[in-house]
């Protein structure tokens, strides 16, 4: 087997999953992370950004998002890896455990399989460049700038820094103030307000219900005893009006924006071989490797709306196994006509541009297909059905009760009520609601999902 030089962009669970697998077949490999300890954005940081909605390009740029009081909207039963499942307690003992205790248990994987050594903190990958046979990794730690040339690069920086905003008629001309759930980090600034979300995923759900207690008025798309349900916004005036879709209207004083994030690779230069456009990075061969580069290039942690533990995990050995030649991929043609054919597949049901990562209704036919690829056991049916059972759930009128639910109960078979609620939705029905509630805003899914 080759021995390759791999350079990973990226300490949170991707970064890290990719180190541990390639790390673990003999590969030296060398972690980027430009925060100053591992985590990704399950490490919380009090900070905001200056600008509310985050779209100066000269901005500081605040790389976390994670607010005070989030716990994961997932349990801790499909968010382990195979070989270190999150099962240790280590303060909070909740099924649906805070982001501190999330943040316990990866430090504690990258102690216990020797990746904290492989990763240089503090250190921003500012280009990633073919040139000839090898990349060129330029990295800034501080004013101290160098490249270093790698066999490979696995580019795992999620996709939760770049903010995508609602655009209604005339809001140039609203003069209330805007923010994104990139910047939401406690409610106590939002005292006496009257706000307006945006969005009906999972940071709108959450979000509602913190700033609930010390706001006026909050109202959102989304079910619940704290706040007054409507529809989407319509159009805002210059008088501070929102006007919804059906006819209503309320005058706010806050705008917030929890719909979802954009994919950004600033560093990546690839002469227009992989691009970002309208939220499609591609083309990418089962979003992981460029048909046109190959091996040399891949990406983990693209897809939403699938439990993103297995799939990181399955996307990171496929990536191993490939650079040590025992897998070989499809040539560059195939490769490019399964991915157009995807996308031609996408289009012919509808689904957006923007969605073509989201996996709401194939998600585990996407995990068996990577399972097949490096010879391993599917994802159990078990932690398949708590997902299922889950997502059907949290947008149904008791999605407010769904951290407080026995989980151990639904994995000995005590979940009839689960599964009642999940026949209700089709595949169809399903996407839909991603679609309309999640969209990309899988930040608060919060890499759990």
């Amino acid at each position: 087997m080759p021995c390759l030089n791999v350079a990973v962009i990226g300490a949170g669970i991707g970064g890290l999953c990719a180190g541990r697998k390639l790390q673990r077949v003999g590969h030296r490999v060398t972690i980027f992370e430009k925060q100053n300890q591992l985590g990704g954005t399950w490490v919380y940081d009090p900070r905001v950004e200056s600008d509310p909605l985050s779209l100066d390009p000269d901005r500081e740029i605040i790389h976390r998002s994670l607010y005070a009081s989030l716990r994961t909207n997932f349990p801790r039963h499909v968010m382990g890896f195979s070989d270190f499942p999150f099962t240790k307690i280590y303060e909070d003992s909740r099924a649906f455990p805070s982001h501190e205790e999330h943040l316990r248990f990866l430090n504690d994987f990258s102690e216990q399989f020797g990746l904290v050594e492989l990763t240089q903190l503090n250190t921003e990958v500012v280009r990633v460049e073919l040139k000839e046979d090898e990349w060129v990794v330029e990295s800034r730690m501080g004013e101290l700038t160098r490249e270093e040339g790698f066999d490979a690069v696995v580019v795992c920086v999620g996709h939760h820094t770049e903010p995508r905003v609602a655009n209604f008629p005339d809001i140039g001309q609203w003069p209330g103030k805007q923010i994104h759930s990139h910047n939401y980090r406690v409610p106590e600034p939002f005292h006496n307000q009257i706000v307006v979300m945006t969005g009906a995923g999972p940071s709108a759900y959450d979000i509602s219900r913190d700033i609930a207690g010390v706001a006026n008025y909050t109202t959102t798309k989304l079910a619940s005893d704290n706040t007054s349900q409507t529809t989407d916004i319509d159009y805002v005036d210059e008088s501070g009006r929102v006007a919804f879709v059906d006819g209503s209207s309320v005058c706010a004083d806050i705008i917030f924006h929890c719909t979802g994030y954009m994919f950004s690779f600033p560093f990546l230069r690839t002469n227009g071989i992989v691009t970002v456009d309208d939220n499609r990075v591609g083309p990418l061969y089962k979003h992981v490797f460029s048909p046109e580069i190959g091996s040399r290039l891949s990406f983990v942690g693209i897809p939403c709306n699938i439990t993103l533990f297995p799939m990181m995990e399955l996307q990171s050995k496929w990536i191993s196994c490939v650079l040590s030649s025992k897998v070989v991929l499809p040539s560059k043609e195939a490769m490019l006509a399964d991915t157009n054919e995807h996308y031609r597949s996408l289009e012919e049901r509808g689904i957006p541009k923007h969605s073509t990562h989201s996996l709401a209704t194939t998600a585990f036919q996407y995990l068996d297909w990577l399972a097949s690829q490096v010879k391993v056991q599917p994802v159990e049916e078990r932690l398949k059905n708590i997902y299922k059972q889950l997502v059907s759930v949290f947008f149904s009128s008791e999605g407010d009760q769904i951290r407080e639910w026995d989980v151990d109960s639904w994995v000995n078979g005590n979940h009839l009520k689960l599964l009642a609620a999940s026949e209700k939705h089709s595949a169809s029905k399903l996407l839909a609601a991603f679609e309309e509630n999640v969209g990309h805003d899988n930040s608060k899914v919060v890499e759990s999902s």
